[in-house]
């Protein structure tokens, strides 16, 4: 299982860790894999730099669309 560093936008943050955001959407710029560890770190966009506010979330569902037509 790999450990995954990403940043999140402060907005977003809020809602992953109240419990009302459950799925995150990402360009497939990176591998991921179910029971993959994201470490997810708050941003700040308009100072361009981390909060110090990090929560830890395991990937359980990997939805990929390359491959599909629409």
């Amino acid at each position: 299982m790999a450990i995954i560093h990403k940043k999140v936008w402060r907005e977003y943050f809020e809602k992953i860790i109240s419990g009302k955001k459950k799925l995150e959407l990402r360009l497939a710029d990176f591998e991921v894999n179910e029971g993959d560890t994201l470490f997810l770190g708050e941003w700040d966009k308009d100072k361009k730099e981390y909060t110090g506010r990090k929560v830890e979330v395991v990937a359980t569902y990997i939805l990929k669309t390359k491959d599909q037509t629409f």
